[in-house]
């Protein structure tokens, strides 16, 4: 089962709290939306399974078209319908980022920056200083419970989001949790500065290969993350907006970055919602470069969008997005 009221808060960060040594220790922050109502973010710090340190990636400069996709959204709680065609966090789907880049951190040790509590104390409290910073936090809603005060913070009726990291891909445990486009997160908005930050969690325990419909680990296969730049094959171009009428002839250009050939045979690209084009089979010769005409199956938005390479398996190769900027110059390559 997914998660029951997934969706995004957009509110203004007003407090914070560490959690010291507890059995399962939060990141507490305190914010409200524009008409006063009061919310606590509860965000993971440790794992309840071992490894119990998270996985952690902070993207200072954030860019992808979800953050086109918030913009309509009022301030205040948000559900968000199941599908891909919203302003949905997938780490899987998304191409939100690289998840090989992502590190571990301590949840709250002595000293400076040198844990997860200083890591998220260094984004909020930024955005709690800057009255025009908003905070879009994605996860499970709880209450709001009337006759229940924060336990935190004392506001009444407790209200807040948990869930605030990756959810699919658990462990038997907490499998009731996967889903897919449900996955929670943080992203801060400095309007003044035109700019957007993405801190996103992960458990070690969960599993970066999942079923499409189910958001479980798939069985048998290796659910790691990989090494960073170690896809053999990759996207490295796109022409999105060709010059001409429609329908135009769009393209995606892999590159095969290991020494030895590899065999793309059954090889698909697929978009944002799952619309696929076929690559040509056959093998590509290290260090070669294929061009793949899309002809009416993926679909590359020019407002933004999501290419995924898939291997003869259905499992996912690599993975880039690009926003409407990027692909604002007709005629022109996105390069990755």
């Amino acid at each position: 089962m997914p998660l029951k009221t997934h969706g995004v808060l957009v509110a203004r960060a007003v407090d914070t709290r560490r959690e010291g040594a507890v059995d399962s220790p939060h990141y507490q922050i305190h914010l409200t939306d524009d008409v006063g109502t009061h919310y606590r973010a509860s965000v993971n710090v440790l794992s309840q399974e071992r490894p119990s340190e998270l996985l952690y990636l902070v993207a200072d400069d954030f860019r992808h078209p979800v953050t086109d996709r918030l913009a309509a959204l009022p301030s205040g709680w948000n559900t968000l319908p199941s599908g891909p065609g919203g302003p949905h966090l997938d780490f899987v789907r998304g191409n939100l980022f690289d998840p090989a880049l992502m590190r571990t951190l301590p949840p709250d040790v002595t000293g400076p920056d040198n844990d997860l509590a200083d890591l998220l104390d260094h984004q909020v409290l930024r955005a709690v200083g800057a009255p025009d910073a908003r905070l879009y936090v994605f996860g499970e809603r709880w209450g709001p419970e009337t006759a229940v005060e924060d336990k935190v913070f004392g506001f009444l009726p407790g209200n807040g989001v948990h869930d605030i990291h990756m959810n699919q891909g658990n462990s038997r445990r907490f499998r009731g949790d996967d889903g897919v486009w449900q996955d929670g997160g943080l992203l801060l908005h400095f309007p003044d500065r035109s700019r957007w930050t993405g801190v996103f969690l992960a458990f070690q325990s969960q599993s970066w290969h999942t079923d499409d419909v189910t958001g479980h680990a798939l069985d048998d296969v290796d659910g790691s993350r990989g090494e960073p730049g170690g896809q053999p094959v990759r996207v490295v171009a796109a022409l999105v907006d060709p010059r001409g009428p429609a329908p135009e002839a769009e393209s995606v250009t892999l590159l095969n970055a290991s020494p030895d050939p590899v065999d793309l045979t059954g090889w698909r690209i697929v978009d944002r919602i799952g619309q696929g084009s076929a690559v040509p089979p056959g093998a590509l010769a290290a260090g070669a470069v294929l061009r793949v005409d899309l002809a009416g199956g993926a679909r590359l938005g020019n407002h933004g969008g999501e290419i995924t390479l898939l291997d003869a398996a259905g499992l996912k190769v690599h993975g880039v997005s690009y926003t409407a900027e990027q692909a604002g110059r007709e005629g022109w390559t996105v390069v990755f």
